[in-house]
Parts: structure tokens; C-alpha cells; sequence
């Protein structure tokens, strides 16, 4: 592999030495239920670029190979935990990312994407899994959406018309999660690890003293200065409360709240989108990453899309009609697929995205700022997470500072700074 340092991560220029030959054989000879196929030769190289994603390491396999006297070609995608020492290997190596992610692909997405078709509602929810194993290395094998035609947005966030396709695709996940968990609810047990159970992640300076910046940055912008003695009023606790949101289904489930199983990480990197060779015209997105699923408030996946979806403008201007789009969806998908309770109303789904702002002010305050450059690849996640300059810089982004000037005060009048 060349070591092309600007466009891959460090830590996939060099594919392990057990990733070779031999694994591949065993690989295809599942995958393909033939115990006779021989590989003649592979190519191993990073499978996506810098920042097309984190809780991982990556590559991309091309295998040519013998199959009944045929010779044929493969391109998998090889998804398995970080071996190489450092910040993300700490992160991730006591997590339950893998476990959760398989059971997702091998059991969950199956079934959700079954019970969809079975009325009639043709929805293909994420890639294909080829091979997984927990022992003695973590592995998921996926069939390579490149060679479908899909692509991951670079440089750029969706459009209107791929946010709502997105919408879609979340709303019909909800709903069956919803009827599931009413009519199965052991079904999710092993679905409890989010994003805020990732201990030494939740407790690094990212996580923790992303709140410390922002209000920083209030307290040398005088047109924002009025906020901060508000953010301070909630500086001790804002993280330990969004936990605590994670973490309510399992450990203190409200009355008033709609519970689903969350994909945890829907943004528009966890995506990827596929447009006609011809015409052009966009035609189908797929999800990906599971690693961060888990059972929890319905509102939780739309406040972290809020912010790691959407434009500025479909945010400030959109975003009702989005969830109005979200919420019909799921309501007529619930009906299709025989739901017989009473579904959420949307002025109620409205209330419980004010009783979690807690989580909406922590998006706001700390992966809002690292997202606005992140999404065009002017960050490393690495050296946010170890360097303080490097997250200082963060809350001097232009950007950032001219649209917390809408979304603040759209927060003022929606009352989320009273006491």
C-alpha cells in the first residue's frame, strides 16, 4: 500500500499480518458456501479516506479467485478494532461497538427489513454482511457498495432531497423498532451500549470540556455574552444529564416518553448515497455503522441529525418540514406494519425534543463545532481529542460563530434558558 499519509489513516496504510490469504479463503468459502474456492491473488487497500469515520479500522480487499474452473473477482470490505496503540484503541478496546454491530447486521436489520417488505414497503436498510467473528479477532465482512454505485458524501452535507430519504429511512427503522420493543421488548436486551456508554471516550477533554470552550467563546463575543450565564448554570451537569438520557430506558423509563431502538450515530457520514450512472438523479441511500445502536428516547436520533445531518439552512429553515416528513412516515408505517397501540402524536414528539434539550445544548456546545469542519475535512478526530489548541480552534470557526447567532436565540424563545 502506499503510504499516502494526507488521504488514508494511519492506522489502515498497513493492513495486519493476519488479514491475508488464508483469512480471505476462509472468507469467501463461507460467504459463497463453497468449500472448493481458490484465491489466486488480492489486493488489500484502505477502504475509505481520512475522515470518513473513526470507531474502527478499515480496508478494502479485491480478491480474484477460481470457483468451479471460473476465475472471479470480489471486493469486500473488511471493518475490524483498532490494533495499533493510541487514543483510539484506548477508546474502544473495552467497548461492545463489535458485539453490538453484529448482532445489528445478522439478526436486527434482517428483520426490520423483512417485516418492511412483508407490506409492501421496499426498504434495502444498510449493506450486506458476508462473514463476522468476535474471536480471536474482532471482524465484519461487508459486501463493497462501491462496486453498487453508492458513494459517501465528501466535502459537503445532503441535500433537501437526500435528508428527507434519509428521514424515511429513520422513520420506518422506528417504527418497527417501536412495535418490536412493545411486542418483543427482550428482543433488544443485548442494545444498551450508546454513544454515552463508551466510558474513556465520554470522559476524555472532548467529551467533558467541550461546555468549558464554548462558554469562552460567549464570554469574548460580546453579541452572545448574554448567554453565558445560563451555559455556566448547567456546566457541571450538562454531560452527566445527557448520560443519564441514554441510559433512562434501562435505568428509569418515563411515562411520557416514546422509546425506540436508535441507530446513536445518524449522520451523514454513517451514510451512503447512491445516484443514477445516467441521469444523475439521485435514487438510494444506505445506513451504516450499528457500532453505537441502543434502545432509547424516539427524539434522541432527530436531535443528534439536527446537528450532524443537516445544512445551516435546512436546520434553521427546513427542519420543521423534515420532521412533519420523519413523523408521517413513521405514523404510516406503523399502521402498515399492524401496530395496534396508539402512536406518538407529533406536537407530543415535539414536547420530548424539549424535555431532552439537555442533549440538544450539549450537541450544540460540543460536536456542533468539531462537526462544521470535520464534514469538509478540515479535522482530524485524533488531534481534536489529544490536542487542546487543536479544539480550541474549534469554537473560532466563522461559521460556527455566525450561526449560533440564529440558533441561540431560537433557543431564547423557545424557553430553553429558563431556569
Amino acid at each position: 500500500m502506499a503510504p499516502v499519509t494526507e488521504v488514508y489513516n494511519p492506522d489502515e496504510l498497513e493492513a495486519p499480518q493476519w488479514l491475508n490469504g488464508e483469512f480471505l479463503t476462509k472468507v469467501l468459502k463461507e460467504c459463497e458456501g463453497d468449500s472448493a474456492i481458490v484465491i489466486k491473488n488480492h489486493k488489500l487497500t484502505p477502504a475509505t479516506v481520512r475522515g470518513d469515520h473513526y470507531a474502527s479500522v478499515m480496508f478494502r480487499a479485491r480478491v480474484d479467485y477460481e470457483q468451479n474452473g471460473e476465475t472471479k473477482s470480489k471486493s469486500l470490505i473488511i471493518k475490524t478494532m483498532p490494533e495499533e496503540n493510541g487514543n483510539k484503541k484506548d477508546f474502544l478496546q473495552e467497548s461492545q461497538i463489535f458485539e453490538t454491530e453484529i448482532g445489528m447486521y445478522s439478526e436486527v436489520v434482517p428483520r426490520f427489513e423483512k417485516i418492511l417488505r412483508s407490506v409492501g414497503a421496499e426498504t434495502v436498510l444498510g449493506a450486506k454482511c458476508l462473514y463476522y467473528s468476535l474471536s480471536p479477532k474482532k471482524i465484519i465482512v461487508f459486501e463493497d457498495l462501491v462496486t453498487k454505485g453508492y458513494s459517501v458524501l465528501r466535502h459537503r452535507l445532503p441535500t433537501m432531497e437526500e435528508a428527507k430519504l434519509s428521514y424515511l429511512k429513520l422513520a420506518r427503522w422506528h417504527a418497527v423498532s417501536y412495535k418490536l420493543l412493545h411486542e418483543e421488548p427482550s428482543y433488544f436486551d443485548n442494545y444498551r451500549y450508546g454513544l454515552m456508554s463508551l466510558t474513556n471516550m465520554v470522559e476524555s477533554d472532548f467529551f467533558s470540556k467541550g461546555i468549558n470552550l464554548f462558554i469562552e467563546l460567549l464570554d469574548r463575543t460580546p453579541t452572545l455574552m448574554k448567554y453565558k450565564s445560563y451555559f455556566e448554570s448547567i456546566q457541571k451537569d450538562l454531560l452527566k444529564d445527557c448520560k443519564e438520557s441514554f441510559n433512562e430506558y434501562r435505568a428509569d423509563k418515563q411515562n411520557n416518553t416514546d422509546y425506540v431502538l436508535c441507530h446513536g450515530d445518524f449522520h451523514s457520514k454513517n451514510m451512503m448515497f447512491k445516484n443514477n450512472e445516467k441521469s444523475g438523479k439521485f435514487e438510494d441511500l444506505l445506513l451504516l455503522d450499528f457500532q453505537m445502536t441502543y434502545v432509547g428516547p424516539i427524539v434522541n436520533d432527530i436531535i443528534y441529525s439536527y446537528y450532524m445531518l443537516l445544512t445551516p439552512e435546512l436546520r434553521l429553515n427546513k427542519f420543521d418540514e423534515l420532521l412533519y416528513y420523519y413523523y408521517t412516515n413513521f405514523r404510516d408505517t406503523l399502521k402498515k406494519i399492524g401496530y395496534k397501540g396508539t402512536a406518538p402524536k407529533l406536537v407530543e414528539l415535539r414536547s420530548q425534543i424539549v424535555k431532552q434539550k439537555k442533549f440538544e445544548l450539549f450537541m450544540l456546545t460540543t460536536f456542533l463545532p468539531m462537526w462544521c469542519v470535520f464534514v469538509v475535512g478540515k479535522a482530524d478526530p485524533d488531534e481534536m481529542v489529544v490536542s487542546e489548541d487543536s479544539r480550541r480552534s474549534l469554537y473560532k470557526n466563522e461559521d460556527y460563530i455566525k450561526e449560533l447567532h440564529d440558533l441561540l436565540p431560537k433557543y431564547l424563545h423557545m424557553g430553553y434558558f429558563e431556569n
